[in-house]
C-alpha cells in the first residue's frame, strides 16, 4: 500500500530526465523500484529521484548498468546512496574517471593537431592508418586510443 505521497512514471520522467521507457527499463534491470496502485499504475518514491540521479551520474562516468547494479546492491536494504555512500563508490571510480579524462584529451588534441595543421593528407596525418597496419595492436581506432602509427610497426 501505498502510504507517502509518490510520483507517476510521467512525473518521474520529467522530474529525472529519464525517458517512461528508460525508467521501465532501469526497472526491468532492479536499479530502481515502483510500486503499483490498485490499477496496476506505478508509482514511484520520491526519493527514487536520487537514485535515478545516481544510475545517470554513474551512466556519465562511464559506469556499465551492470557495474551500476553492483554498486547499488552494496548499499544497505537497497536504499538511495548518501553523501557517504556516493563518497566511497566514487573512490573506486576516480582511476577510471581519470583514464577517461585522459582519452578524451588525446583525442582533443589529436582532433586539434589534425585539423590545425590543415594538411589533409594521409600521408602526413597523425590518424592514418594505411593498409590497417593498426589491427595487429587490437581492435577499435587504435591510434584514438593512446597506440602511436610506430606501435604498429613493431607489432
Amino acid at each position: 500500500m501505498i502510504t507517502e505521497p509518490h510520483l507517476t512514471i510521467g512525473e518521474t520522467a520529467h522530474r529525472s530526465g529519464v525517458a517512461p521507457s528508460g525508467l521501465r527499463y532501469y526497472e526491468s534491470l532492479g536499479l530502481i523500484a515502483s510500486e503499483r496502485t490498485s490499477g496496476n499504475q506505478r508509482r514511484y518514491a520520491r526519493s527514487m529521484l536520487r537514485r535515478i540521479a545516481f544510475i545517470r551520474t554513474a551512466s556519465r562516468i562511464g559506469l556499465t548498468l551492470d557495474e551500476i547494479r553492483e554498486a547499488l546492491a552494496t548499499l544497505p536494504e537497497g536504499r538511495t546512496p548518501t553523501k557517504k555512500d556516493w563518497s566511497r563508490l566514487s573512490r573506486s571510480w576516480r582511476p577510471r574517471l581519470d583514464a577517461r579524462i585522459a582519452e578524451l584529451e588525446r583525442l582533443r588534441d589529436d582532433l586539434d593537431s589534425c585539423i590545425g595543421c590543415g594538411c589533409l593528407s594521409l600521408q602526413k596525418c597523425a590518424l592514418s592508418n594505411p593498409g590497417d597496419r593498426a589491427a595487429r595492436l587490437g581492435p577499435g581506432a587504435r591510434y584514438l586510443e593512446g597506440d602511436r602509427p610506430s606501435d604498429a610497426l613493431e607489432a
